[in-house]
């Protein structure tokens, strides 16, 4: 028995929240157990001048916190699942994922700039729409090809403040962090997933830690919340299958419904002109299995092409809506 454990996190507001989380939970289930934080700055976080999409590469926002828990430097890690990669180091897992807020992009306008829309679909043409997402840019484009896209960086509070600014018509948050945060009130309209299908793991927390701990393994298990496991899973089954990264537009979105569970998948380029899309539903004991063939199934419909000319490039295809 410890009377005394790390938790890794990143140093932004949102993540602060997480780990408060996290740790408010197992202090109410251990007292007496001391619990501290080591912020840990991120590759990501250090990089705010460049789009993530040129930056490549995997874990830019969880490699240094994975290597505090190798060396000691922290016991757990607290992550936001859509940030994580999908290949672990050796010695490290997931051991557990907590329950999911909601998993939606958040449209959010009101700032100094004339645009006032209530809706995605009231914005002027040619209306300036932030975010740091390639996902979340193919599927706007796609919809609405008359808008510019302008990277939007930084901490969440960040990107609100770049809005009232006016530097934007619009920006487009994940609904989770905006509501983990309080700032619900701030949420201008829930894009359905219909328009906008969510990034694999968002709205999800997820805890990391080492394979050989079985203290703090099974001090965490408690925090596991088996619908949001099974579903996040799955969409990582998926992304892992499409071998993923933040270089291309790809999003999924796993449910349980009466007992079955219900997944959408998506690959699209970043211009947003082509777009594929498809569904498949099965039993949640095979999720896994169900994102690898829905992956598949992506693939044989024009997927691969997309991936091919992604991952021959350099830098991603855009076109001359999306600045930088």
């Amino acid at each position: 028995m410890r009377n005394r454990i790390v938790i890794g996190t990143r140093g932004s507001k949102l993540a602060l929240w997480q780990a408060e989380w996290v740790r408010a939970e197992l202090e109410k289930r251990n007292p007496g157990l001391a619990i501290e934080l080591n912020e840990i700055k991120t590759t990501g976080d250090r990089i705010l001048d460049v789009p993530l999409a040129k930056v490549g590469g995997k874990g830019l926002f969880v490699k240094e916190i994975e290597e505090a828990l190798l060396n000691g430097g922290a016991d757990l890690a607290v992550h936001s699942m859509k940030d994580v990669p999908t290949d672990l180091p050796e010695g490290l897992h997931l051991a557990v994922i907590c329950e999911r807020e909601d998993p939606r992009d958040a449209f959010i306008t009101g700032g100094n700039g004339a645009v006032t829309a209530k809706t995605f679909a009231g914005l002027p043409q040619g209306a300036v729409v932030g975010t740091s997402s390639l996902r979340r840019a193919c599927q706007l484009l796609h919809v609405r090809p008359d808008l510019r896209i302008a990277q939007l960086r930084g901490n969440l509070d960040t990107r609100l403040r770049k809005l009232d600014e006016g530097q934007f018509d619009a920006i487009i948050l994940a609904a989770a962090g905006v509501k983990r945060l309080g700032w619900a009130q701030r949420i201008t309209e829930t894009i359905p997933p219909e328009v906008s299908l969510p990034a694999i793991g968002q709205g999800a927390v997820g805890i990391e830690c080492r394979k050989d701990d079985p203290f703090i393994n099974a001090l965490i298990s408690p925090l596991d919340h088996p619908v949001t496991s099974v579903c996040v899973r799955a969409e990582r089954a998926l992304l892992k299958r499409l071998e993923g990264g933040c270089q291309v537009p790809i999003a999924a979105h796993a449910r349980l419904v009466d007992g079955r569970m219900v997944m959408e998948g998506l690959v699209g380029s970043a211009a947003g002109d082509r777009v594929i899309r498809d569904r498949i539903e099965g039993s949640p004991s095979e999720a896994e299995a169900l994102g690898i063939r829905l992956a598949e199934t992506l693939l044989a419909r024009g997927a691969k092409e997309i991936l091919d000319e992604v991952y021959a490039s350099d830098v991603p295809p855009v076109n001359g809506n999306i600045s930088s």
